[in-house]
């Protein structure tokens, strides 16, 4: 029996191991942005980053319009430590999946109460705890990959090809 219990053990550390290195070699690598604010609040995003790769966003990828994972593979994740607002909207402490509708002027912020999710598959408006609008600007730079930024100003940012989109948490 105590054999069966460590071979378990052996085989469940193995899997967990090789599946965090098989994200490593995604075409869209996983990335995280994490600062503590002023408020003492911690926001963290966790999310893998898709790359232009010549195509157009609003278009090819990232469709205007049409609800977006923000990000590759997994469900992009956005973790507030307290109760915070976005943008002045309350958002209580806790993990969303944070899903965007892109638009060539304003993208659609979606903090969606399932979180656990790949792709946007199953996202479901029901389980929104939160929708803001923010207005899309000309990136300063152009970032081939979709980037977050996360100020312990509670400044956030996605970066990704011309576009910036800022929100502030507090």
């Amino acid at each position: 029996m105590k054999k069966l219990l460590f071979l378990s053990t052996m085989l469940l550390s193995a899997t967990i191991l090789f599946a965090q290195q098989d994200k490593e070699k995604r075409p869209s690598p996983p990335a995280k942005a994490s600062a503590t604010i002023q408020s003492g609040a911690t926001v963290t995003i966790d999310y893998s980053q898709p790359s232009v790769k010549g195509r157009t966003i609003g278009k090819e990828i990232a469709p205007y319009g049409e609800v977006w994972r923000t990000g590759a593979n997994e469900a992009t994740v956005f973790e507030v430590s307290k109760d915070v607002t976005i943008d002045g909207k309350a958002l209580p402490a806790g993990k969303y999946g944070l899903f965007t509708i892109p638009g060539e002027k304003e993208w659609v912020l979606i903090f969606n109460k399932t979180w656990q999710q790949w792709g946007a598959y199953k996202y479901k408006a029901d389980d929104d705890a939160l929708r803001v609008t923010v207005k899309a600007v000309k990136a300063p730079t152009a970032s081939e990959r979709m980037t977050f930024t996360v100020s312990d100003n509670g400044q956030v940012n996605l970066l990704w090809g011309n576009v910036s989109v800022p929100f502030v948490v507090k």
